[in-house]
């Protein structure tokens, strides 16, 4: 029996019936010629799949059940987010996944496969499995790649139970932190974030706040020692935030060093290596490790056509469309892409109404829409059980906050915003968001543009 088949045993509800149809499609459709091809069905590629289906019905001119076609091989989608509150006891990873058959509507097409190869100049793509597919339009929405293998020791670590060593970034290791934060009884606790592009920079610190507050309330707070390893120059991208967050760090006594990238794990000798911006090194002894390990682009995208020199969907930051004009028919959003904000669901949700204008006004007009992308961004930064800082901003770091009229400077923790991050986000995401149906600060409103 195939994935998808088992996925859809699975599922029960309204949609078990339109799952079994679309997995019975997926397997035996020959159409190999679609309006719009969709690379990824992670956030971006599920909303802007919806989105743009929905905005071709409110313009009267709908597409036909098939016309949208998303691409991706998964069993399962994750709501990434969550992993983070995994860690911090507030949920099982099971409540932040979905079988990925589940969520296509009937008039969405679900190929279970993935992309080989591109080829704009025929406007087309190969499967890894051979097959050609051809598009009037592409969105590339495919996420990035996680190096697990950029810091030597660290897949055999995270294998490895006894080894005090976890990471929010991946489902099969989120409920490890929250085993080895609650395991912990006194020694060195270390947290890392590398250098570079990583998806949600504010998670790595995330996760140490909630092991601080978490050691605080059991009275273990002064048999622990909290360092973070950051491989950034500082605390966060936002000047504002980060000289709170710094300052919160020295309130609360935890120690720092910045510019310093894990290179090696020694689990056998609870010993972890940093490489300092000179180049030189330095160990550290560690009782657990929370690793954000390094991140990059995947490598069906680096190299190909559409790509940047970096490996990124190389498209313009306000319009969302390729820079190149051969391949005005190509849009990308996300992690994939080459913009320059931080790689966030929340950024998503902004990306998307953007890209979706824009893709329904080249595919009608041959032109793009008035619609721009200012860069908006979010990390929800999660700072204790009860309290999170909700950082908003744009291109150029600039911070863009959309409840400071009302409740006052965003850099103050507060409660609400811990239940934003905690209860409304999952339901929005779950509910509103992958179907399309949540537009980023305008909510359940799609934006009007002039």
């Amino acid at each position: 029996m195939s994935n998808m088949l088992l996925a859809c045993r699975r599922v029960t509800g309204p949609r078990a019936r339109q799952t079994v149809a679309l997995a019975r499609y997926a397997s035996t459709s020959t159409k190999e010629k679609f309006r719009v091809l969709v690379i990824g069905a992670g956030s971006g590629g599920l909303t802007v799949a919806n989105q743009i289906y929905n905005r071709f019905k409110a313009a009267g001119k709908p597409l036909n059940a098939g016309d949208v076609v998303v691409l991706d091989a998964a069993d399962y989608h994750y709501y990434q987010p969550g992993w983070t509150l995994v860690g911090a006891g507030l949920g099982s990873k099971t409540d932040f996944r979905r079988p990925l058959a589940s969520l296509f509507p009937p008039h969405i097409t679900h190929i279970a496969e993935n992309v080989k190869s591109f080829y704009p100049e025929s406007s087309s793509v190969t499967t890894t499995s051979g097959r050609t597919i051809s598009y009037d339009s592409l969105v590339v929405a495919a996420g990035l790649k996680i190096n697990w293998d950029g810091i030597a020791g660290l897949p055999q670590a995270l294998a490895d139970p006894s080894s005090g060593v976890s990471s929010i970034y991946s489902y099969d290791t989120c409920s490890k932190v929250q085993h080895d934060i609650d395991a912990l009884r006194s020694g060195n606790a270390i947290f890392t974030q590398p250098a570079g592009i990583i998806k949600c920079p504010g998670a790595p610190q995330k996760i140490m706040w909630m092991a601080w507050d978490r050691y605080q309330k059991s009275g273990r707070g002064n048999n622990i020692k909290i360092d973070f390893m950051n491989g950034m120059p500082s605390m966060f991208s936002v000047k504002k935030y980060s000289d709170a967050l710094n300052a919160l760090r020295i309130e609360r006594g935890i120690g720092a060093e910045f510019q310093h990238n894990l290179v090696s794990i020694d689990v056998a000798n609870r010993k972890a290596t940093f490489k300092k911006d000179d180049g030189s090194t330095t160990d550290r002894d560690f009782t657990l490790l929370h690793v954000t390990p390094p991140m990059g682009p995947l490598d069906f995208i680096k190299g190909s056509p559409i790509a940047d020199s970096a490996g990124w969907v190389e498209v313009d930051q306000a319009t969302l469309r390729h820079v190149k004009p051969e391949f005005g028919n190509i849009f990308a959003l996300g992690d994939c892409s080459s913009l320059p904000t931080s790689k966030t669901i929340a950024a998503i949700t902004s990306q998307a109404p953007i890209l979706t204008e824009n893709l329904f006004s080249v595919m009608d007009t041959g032109k793009v829409s008035s619609a721009k992308y200012d860069g908006y961004t979010s990390c929800p930064l999660l700072t204790g059980y009860g309290e999170l800082m909700l950082t908003e901003f744009m291109y150029g770091f600039v911070p863009k906050e959309s409840f400071a009229n009302y409740l006052g400077d965003q850099t103050k923790r507060r409660r609400i915003f811990y239940h934003f991050k905690k209860d409304l986000f999952p339901w929005v995401y779950w509910s509103r968001m992958v179907d399309g149906k949540w537009f980023g600060p305008s909510g359940p409103f799609r934006p009007k543009f002039v």
